[in-house]
């Protein structure tokens, strides 16, 4: 019993990390319907970013996070406006097309910046665990899940509830009917590519004192960030916010209780399942409107 409460802690960790990532991506889709397979790199970006403020140049841990929060969001707005905005065929495949490439891009450039080395970071408190149920919590545990809380819960309320969130929703219903309404369509999406890749920045951030940080990281967070967006429902964010928590969990016990070889593999399982059964998520597209 202990193990298993013991994988549930490390499942919601790592879960908490997906949620973040799928957010992101599920908030960029529901503006402006693109899905962003360069959405990893911004997390990899942000945890490089916390490392080098923090750890080498000894900044303050508020002052480095901000400024790696401001290094992922600055990356994105230079994405949109160079890769994205200069598509001369902005069909949906050849803007994914544009992301994969900017995706190995942006890893590349990581490499010449950084190397190949990996880099570790202390945790932001006390490394003392936590003994809840016979296991052991780390205190990295609860800023990452209380972070994926505050970001999912803070841009919900900034597209439901503020004119310009609104406006980001209307852009990517009908851009056209959007902009003779008077919403200035370009600033939107340029705005929702800096939210989306703060929210990917802010990941990073979160999980490099849990696990090395290094160029290459980005890939596979972002596959599995992508896979919990449509396992929740891609376009909703309490939707890709559960879906996160469960592809963590799900995870966690298939590595400790079957096998560790496993990892990686029930993502991708787990992802066509749901699209077997349930094509939509587990928030079907009516109902992903709504949250």
């Amino acid at each position: 019993m202990q193990e298993i409460v013991q994988y549930l802690f490390s499942g919601i960790t790592t879960g908490a990390v997906y949620a973040v990532i799928a957010v992101g991506l599920s908030m960029l889709y529901s503006s402006t319907e693109l899905i962003n397979f360069a959405h990893g790199e911004f997390v990899m970006i942000g945890a490089l970013a916390m490392v080098t403020l923090w750890v080498r140049l000894s900044l303050p841990l508020p002052l480095a996070v901000a400024g790696a929060v401001a290094a992922g969001c600055i990356l994105g707005l230079v994405f949109e406006r160079l890769a994205i905005r200069t598509a001369r065929n902005p069909k949906p495949i050849t803007l994914i097309i544009i992301t994969v490439g900017a995706g190995i891009f942006l890893k590349g450039a990581a490499m010449m910046v950084w190397g190949k080395d990996p880099f570790s970071m202390p945790s932001f408190s006390s490394h003392e665990s936590i003994e809840m149920f016979g296991a052991a919590l780390l205190p990295q545990s609860i800023w990452i899940v209380t972070a994926a809380l505050v970001l999912a819960g803070g841009i919900h309320l900034f597209l439901k509830q503020t004119l310009t969130g609104k406006a980001m929703v209307a852009c990517a219903v009908n851009k056209k009917a959007a902009w003779l309404s008077g919403i200035p369509s370009e600033k939107m999406g340029i705005l929702a590519f800096g939210i989306s890749a703060g929210c990917g920045a802010v990941a990073g951030i979160f999980i490099a004192p849990i696990t090395m940080s290094s160029y290459d990281m980005g890939t596979i967070l972002g596959l599995k960030g992508f896979c919990a967006a449509m396992i929740g429902g891609l376009g909703s964010l309490w939707g890709a916010f559960a879906g996160g928590l469960l592809l963590g969990i799900l995870e966690s016990l298939g590595a400790g209780l079957i096998s560790s070889g496993l990892k990686d593999a029930i993502a991708f399982v787990l992802l066509l399942l749901i699209l077997y059964i349930r094509p939509g998520g587990l928030f079907a597209a009516k109902e992903a409107k709504r949250f």
